[in-house]
């Protein structure tokens, strides 16, 4: 898993059920880097994290999308 993967499993398995928005997770894994297309940018890490963790055995998937908001991770609730 790369490094970006992981921060960005790491802040939202902190609190699951939380919602971050795009802006949220790249200001808090980017922090200090010059700012590039963030909705890219965090799309594109999380299609690569969700294929890295794979399916989730109780048929929710480990990182929901909220249409409109941003992301979270299950709980398994």
């Amino acid at each position: 898993m790369r490094r970006k993967e992981f921060d960005i499993l790491a802040l939202l398995a902190e609190h699951p059920g939380w919602v971050y928005t795009k802006e949220q997770i790249y200001q808090s894994i980017w922090c200090e880097e010059v700012p590039v297309d963030v909705d890219n940018a965090v799309t594109c890490q999380m299609k690569q994290l969700r294929k890295k963790l794979g399916e989730n055995p109780k048929g929710t998937p480990y990182i929901e999308t909220v249409w409109g908001v941003g992301y979270k991770f299950s709980h398994g609730m």
